[in-house]
């Protein structure tokens, strides 16, 4: 498979399964990478992230005492996350729509099912590289931003309208530096 020289990223390994941990490990080497941590569970790879600075994340979904959904909120969410911002490749054998909805939603980049496979799974890392997508922050998300692709949306433009508005009245909104100070010693 020619393409990029992944030789120089990190890359950590999430899988309670020894075996499958092996294989994507060796699937990562013959495609040249040579910087690989891994762990057993979604806990001891969180300790890893902090002292291992993992470029991509490959994990799997069902591990306890930490899951991989669970491992994936506390990355991204985490007060004490090393990097909320890097990229995660979520392995599953549970292909449902419902499961690849829910992983998407709780931040996750890529989706890859189970078995693996080396096209596979360098298919996922070169999507990662190839579309870098901005994260969002909103009250109830954040991760990486959930729209693939920019479908025209058929429907009322809600926040085009209220940032029409708001620019069409700005004077209306605007405070004084008067206005600011006091707000601000309150």
């Amino acid at each position: 498979m020619a393409g990029y020289n992944l030789e120089r990223l990190n890359f950590l390994i999430v899988d309670d399964n020894k075996h499958m941990r092996a294989l994507v490990k060796t699937i990562l080497h013959a495609l040249g990478t040579k910087n690989v941590a891994d762990a057993a569970d979604g806990a001891d790879a969180f300790k890893e992230l902090r002292c291992f600075p993992a470029d991509i994340i490959i994990c799997d979904w069902n591990m306890s005492p930490l899951d991989g959904m669970d491992f994936v909120r506390l990355v991204r969410t985490g007060k004490d996350s090393p990097n909320p911002f890097v990229p995660i490749i979520m392995l599953t054998g549970h292909t449902e729509m419902s499961r690849v909805l829910e992983a998407r939603d709780a931040g996750v980049h890529e989706f890859l099912a189970k078995p693996i496979s080396a096209k596979g799974l360098y298919a996922r890392i070169r999507s990662v590289i190839e579309n870098p997508r901005p994260f969002i922050r909103t009250p109830s998300y954040f991760g990486p931003d959930r729209r693939r692709r920019q479908t025209p949306f058929k429907g009322k433009e809600r926040r085009k309208a209220v940032k029409e508005a708001l620019q069409k009245n700005e004077d209306q909104f605007s405070l004084s530096q008067d206005e600011v100070n006091a707000l601000l010693k309150g």
